[in-house]
């Protein structure tokens, strides 16, 4: 099978690794896939810029991405950010204003390089995708266009820190991964004689990011910082927006779309966080071939109508029984020119007692108290389309839920947006949050999760402030259900579920809560869009084609995560644990082998919510020639009903003796949380 698209491949030499200087004298570590020719025939260059190490732990996936793009006459350079991988420097946070300024003097470094055009793009998933769209809002002159994938435009509303204004578990997860893989060495291989003298940088340098993130509850400077939705207008290159139904990111696409001054495109599809040429759930697409189409456009000029394509691309998914994992979810691509869109109505039910309904009853007070556990059927917040990922049958919650259900559809009934939930309600505590949940319900009773949404009650509207709520008050909010395309089918009944807990999603509240529901005075808002015979001529993607990825590896551990849930009769204690095995592999042509393993657990007793508790451990491995780097990382989150308790505990070995050790112990008030 060929992994080339190009008309007429260029070659390309592969640079393993070299030093890229910035201004202050610190050096990038960087690699680089650049057609042999560019130093007579100059090409743009691409830029992809993480912490996650070129050397080895982007290395297959590099392989698959970057190959086929250089054989169309492009510069292809995967650096490594300050403080990473085999970069110089040390690393404080996520998307710092330094690793903001080190990506623009990167592009004005690879633009001023006689065999690049002048012309620069950065493409990235997550992390890459965010600090795209953050050094695009600095406007380096080089910077042409970029392709941002499963990011985000607002760093506190769409990333895995708070939801809706809602400390979740993400947040200890994910500090977990950063934990563990700041502390790991650059790569004496290429750093030479430096090698310990940077590792003993970062391992004294390394803190806890979980324990930053807690800090800061509210919206405030910190995740202003790098959100670029607080000023649209600074960002002037085109942008491409690409993420799927399955991504916690998916919310960004919509709203990048509809705000951004600059020229943009969306593309939303059934992924989950990956690269959709790679994509889980499939179908997946030729990625690549869009890329460089955007490439040609934006950075060589060529006329090929990307201009002309719909503003908007999205993947709107037919109703597929629950599962928690889908190999394929069936459905159709649909285009919109504009967004929102002008195809778009919105269709009100009334929430009445049980019921979806299109006139308003009696007002009615419904009180619901969830048990601490509603939520245990919620999907991975972030993950990769692994088994056991998605959500299960939403009949478990329910039990723990107010549930209104609309009379069967007569016809099948599409969406495409954000759904609305407009709640009338009170609550009996100070501090209190709701989780709603939009579902589809077949003839038989199975409920599949369409999509969620939770606010924090304490900050319904301005999540830089907290307001305790006056208890037993009553008062209106709008939870918005995260932007989904979905088509009810026929015979099908549109449910509405509403709880006071979602655990493990979200940290519960100091005490148990009763919120009461005015029903009759609350409703749900649908995005309703009809068939539109334009979406059959749609311009179709082609087939996935990738580069080899790293054929001299040898998978000595397959990589995979399981996720079960355990309940012990007699404490009540119940436990989700997800075991992480980032498999191990030995990467023959650089000598080194890497991997890591991982455990996350989250329990707490019925009708305790003091009794919540999220632990991870976490092993990072690193080895080569003899020498064998392990790091082990430990983190724990308690809370009573004012404050949160936060340890960790970080050790590093050489050769199984420990060389450095570290704890950290603190307590931070809770603030609406």
């Amino acid at each position: 099978m060929s992994h080339s698209f190009a008309a007429n491949p260029r070659a390309v030499e592969v640079i393993e690794h070299t030093w890229i200087p910035m201004p202050d004298g610190t050096r990038l570590a960087a690699k680089m896939w650049l057609p042999f020719d560019a130093k007579d025939e100059p090409v743009p260059a691409i830029l992809e810029y993480l912490p996650y190490r070129k050397r080895d732990g982007t290395r297959g996936r590099d392989l698959v991405n970057h190959p086929p793009v250089a054989e169309c006459g492009y510069a292809c350079i995967r650096v490594d950010i300050r403080g990473t991988g085999d970069s110089e420097g040390v690393y404080h946070d996520e998307y710092t204003p330094q690793e903001q300024q080190d990506g623009c003097d990167l592009i004005a470094w690879l633009a001023d390089q006689p065999w690049c055009s002048g012309a620069v793009g950065i493409i990235g998933i997550s992390w890459g995708g965010f600090n795209g769209l953050q050094i695009a809002a600095h406007r380096p002159p080089a910077l042409k266009a970029i392709v941002s994938i499963g990011s985000t435009d607002d760093r506190y509303a769409t990333d895995v820190h708070y939801y809706g204004g809602c400390l979740i578990k993400d947040n200890i997860d994910w500090g977990a991964v950063m934990f563990g893989y700041n502390a790991l060495p650059p790569d004496p291989d290429l750093v030479g004689d430096a090698w310990r003298e940077m590792w003993n940088a970062r391992l004294e340098a390394n803190r806890p990011w979980a324990l930053l993130w807690l800090r800061h509850q509210r919206r405030d400077d910190y995740w202003q910082q790098g959100s670029v939705c607080q000023d649209f207008s600074k960002i002037a290159c085109p942008v491409y927006a690409v993420s799927g139904w399955g991504d916690n990111y998916n919310e960004a696409v919509p709203r990048l779309v509809a705000g951004l001054h600059a020229p943009v495109k969306g593309l939303s599809g059934p992924w989950c966080h990956q690269y959709p040429n790679k994509g889980h759930p499939g179908p997946t697409i030729g990625f690549l071939q869009e890329t460089v189409r955007w490439w040609d456009h934006w950075l060589k000029g060529i006329d090929n109508g990307v201009e002309n394509d719909p503003a908007w691309r999205a993947w709107v998914q037919d109703s597929q029984p629950p599962a928690t994992s889908y190999e394929t979810r069936p459905g159709a691509w649909v285009g919109e020119p504009s967004w929102p869109s002008p195809k778009t109505t919105w269709k009100h039910w009334t929430m009445n007692p049980g019921r979806l309904d299109a006139e308003a009853g009696q007002a009615t007070p419904l009180p619901i108290k969830s048990l601490q556990t509603t939520g245990l059927t919620q999907a991975q917040l972030c993950h990769h389309g692994e088994p056991g990922m998605f959500s299960s049958d939403q009949r478990e919650d329910d039990a723990g839920s107010l549930v209104f259900l609309s009379e069967p559809l007569d016809e099948p009934l599409t969406i495409l947006g954000a759904p609305v939930v407009e709640l009338t309600l009170s609550s009996d505590k100070p501090t209190a949050f709701v989780a709603v949940r939009l579902n589809d319900v077949a003839p038989d009773g199975a409920s599949t999760r369409v999509h969620h949404g939770v606010l924090n009650l304490t900050r319904p509207t301005d999540r830089s402030t907290t307001t305790s709520l006056v208890p037993g008050e009553s008062l209106t909010v709008r939870v918005e259900i995260d932007d989904i395309g979905h088509v009810f089918a026929s015979g099908h009944r549109i449910a509405v579920s509403v709880s006071s807990t979602y655990w493990p999603l979200v940290w519960p509240s100091p005490a148990p809560v009763t919120l009461t529901l005015f029903a009759g005075q609350c409703r749900l808002e649908l995005p309703v869009r009809p068939r539109d015979a334009a979406d059959d001529a749609l311009r179709p993607f082609e087939d996935a084609i990738n580069g080899p990825g790293e054929e001299e590896a040898i998978v000595l551990e397959e990589a995979g995560q399981d996720r079960t849930i355990t309940r012990d009769p007699a404490t009540g204690l119940v436990t989700e644990h997800t075991c992480f095995n980032g498999g191990l592999t030995q990467h023959n042509d650089i000598g080194v082998t890497d991997g890591a393993t991982g455990h996350s657990w989250h329990s707490i007793r019925e009708g305790d919510p003091l009794s919540a508790e999220s632990r991870t451990e976490r092993v990072d491995h690193w080895r080569r020639d003899g020498m064998e780097i392990e790091i082990r990382t430990r983190q724990r989150l308690t809370a009573d009903a004012t404050t949160f308790h936060f340890s960790a505990e970080l050790e590093a070995l050489e050769n199984g003796e420990t060389v450095f050790t570290r704890s950290w112990n603190e307590d931070i008030p809770r603030d609406g949380n």
